[in-house]
């Protein structure tokens, strides 16, 4: 998955993009936030599941 499709996926269950030079950052709000880097490629596996931990929703 790369970041483009994550950060659609974060915006439909109501995450806002707040924007970011190298990096996304989105808010939900009730107050959950993760980043999201805008770079070339796939999203490390790692990545993904500390951002699914991190917003509260199952990723992939």
């Amino acid at each position: 998955m790369n970041a483009r499709e994550l950060i659609k996926k974060l915006e439909a269950v109501g995450f806002v993009n707040q924007g970011g030079t190298n990096h996304d950052k989105l808010v939900h709000p009730d107050g959950r936030k993760t980043v999201v880097h805008r770079h070339k490629g796939d999203i490390p596996l790692g990545t993904l599941k500390a951002i699914a931990r991190q917003t509260g929703i199952k990723l992939p």
